[in-house]
């Protein structure tokens, strides 16, 4: 038996919702199909959450928050639960791998991987629990003997998820959240919930304490009810910036915390000392990661003028070998898109590369010989005019555009030019010259010499690639409030204010 034959669904409770620490029955029989990315055929069902159900889940969280005891753990006690988390991911590592590949069109090798890299995330936050500056002494200047700087939970947090990617969102969402001292309610994608259940069950396993992590999974309408509930302290949202457009304003009306990660367009500039054989194998690699869905992929290749075909060629030569199949296939360099929508979004935008005048150096259809499976040829456009649809908007897929720039002054211009700063990078073979171009690009992270981002230092972006950031300090940061207290004395202890 091959992998893509082990099809069994290892979700026990799939027609029901986690909440306040129960698997209950949800308000109607309402389901959503999970389509297998690759062969589209039904893969398994989930319960789909209606207003009824949403409401009930912010319930559970509110009164396990306000009334319940894990807001008044030690964080030591909370990391304790995150520990047991990661331990039971590992656990079910092969399962999750299974599901990611079905779900979003990820490679198996890749997603074989997916319950050790979110075990890490658990860990790394568990440690956390020690190290972190959750209050430090601060001297007063307005009256008073001794201050101190506390940072506590920010309370019930909505968490939403896509589906590209989404147990490692789930992790970097989930544990900052309950080692900070949140309750969560967690919501599922419905092209994805296979993660949210899973995390679910191991929640239930280790005995989380009732309501402080509630999942259900539910479409746009109904989730909208989330951002929109009163009780609901914090939203943290990954998705499409017009998505995040629609909750930081609902946000806004009841002056909700936010953090967005958002949508991006980023560049790669490459300048003139860089070898492009090198860069176009390194790009075309990286963009073959979950088929381009990724929202910090390298897609804006900005080159200067009079090595922009020679370049051109390279990227169209590389990509246009990258073997696109079965996910699970050990062969095989790039898998499906997500869904039928997804794909027919990306030949839209292909379709819209060609009428501008772009030039079509690779790709731009679906595999001859993939009958079945959402595939699209990995696709290269050159001479790309920087204000271009293609070039400015966020396509979701393995499509590159080659953008000439006069010189590294324009290249860097041209990085810039774009509502988007998620991502970037430099290929120079000089660090310093790398490290120069990197301060001047408005851009959440900047790697050299490849596609790079860090969730263990921090993620997100600048204009409108989001709000805040993730992974790391920075992410645990967001799920905290910080007080202010002035004292006539100094505390136990504390010996002065300097301290």
């Amino acid at each position: 038996m091959s992998l893509a034959d082990d099809i069994r669904v290892p979700l026990r409770n799939a027609d029901r919702f986690f909440i306040g620490g129960e698997w209950v029955t949800p308000s109607s029989d309402a389901m959503i199909d999970v389509i297998d990315s690759g062969t589209e055929e039904l893969f398994f069902s989930v319960a789909e959450a209606q207003a009824a159900d949403i409401s009930r889940a912010v319930g559970a969280a509110r009164q396990a928050f306000d009334a319940g005891p894990w807001p008044r753990l030690t964080h030591a006690q909370r990391a304790e639960y995150l520990t047991a988390i990661a331990a039971g991911l590992r656990e079910r590592n092969a399962e999750l791998g299974q599901i990611w590949p079905r779900e979003s069109g990820v490679l198996h090798a890749i997603a074989q991987h997916t319950g050790t890299g979110a075990a890490r995330t658990f860990d790394s936050f568990a440690a956390l629990a020690g190290t972190f500056a959750w209050e430090e002494p601060a001297t007063p200047t307005g009256g008073g003997a001794f201050g101190l700087i506390v940072r506590e939970p920010v309370g019930v947090v909505g968490a939403i998820i896509p589906w590209n990617a989404p147990m490692g969102l789930i992790s970097n969402k989930i544990a900052p959240a309950l080692l900070a001292g949140c309750t969560v309610v967690l919501k599922s994608s419905p092209e994805a919930p296979g993660e949210g259940y899973i995390i679910a069950e191991l929640a239930e396993a280790v005995g989380l304490p009732p309501g402080v992590l509630n999942v259900v999974t539910a479409d746009r309408e109904v989730s909208e009810l989330l951002v929109r509930d009163p009780r609901v302290d914090k939203i943290t949202f990954t998705g499409s910036t017009a998505a995040g457009r629609r909750i930081a304003s609902l946000c806004g009306e009841r002056i909700a915390r936010c953090t967005l990660e958002l949508g991006g367009k980023s560049a790669a500039v490459i300048l003139d000392d860089m070898d492009l054989g090198t860069a176009a194998q390194t790009l075309a690699r990286a963009e073959c990661f979950l088929s381009g869905q990724v929202c910090s992929s390298l897609t804006r290749i900005v080159v200067s003028r009079s090595r922009h075909d020679e370049l051109l060629e390279a990227l169209a030569g590389t990509f246009s070998q990258i073997r696109v199949g079965d996910p699970f296939d050990a062969q095989t360099q790039m898998g499906p898109l997500a869904a039928s929508r997804q794909r027919d979004r990306v030949e839209g935008y292909i379709a819209k590369g060609v009428a501008d005048g772009a030039t079509l150096a690779t790709g731009g259809g679906r595999p001859k010989d993939l009958e079945r499976g959402w595939f699209v040829e990995p696709t290269v456009f050159g001479n790309v005019a920087n204000s271009s649809v293609i070039a400015q908007e966020e396509i979701f897929g393995p499509v590159l555009s080659v953008i000439p720039a006069d010189d590294e002054q324009d290249a860097i211009r041209v990085a810039n030019d774009t509502i988007y700063g998620l991502n970037a990078s430099v290929f120079t073979n000089d660090v310093d010259r790398a490290r120069d171009v990197a301060r001047q690009l408005r851009s959440g992270t900047v790697g050299h010499n490849a596609f790079r981002t860090d969730f263990g230092i921090a993620f997100g972006g600048f204009k409108q690639s989001g709000i805040g950031r993730e992974g790391g300090e920075e992410g645990l940061r967001h799920f905290l409030e910080v007080k202010t207290v002035i004292l006539e004395g100094t505390p136990a202890g504390y010996d002065s204010p300097a301290q």
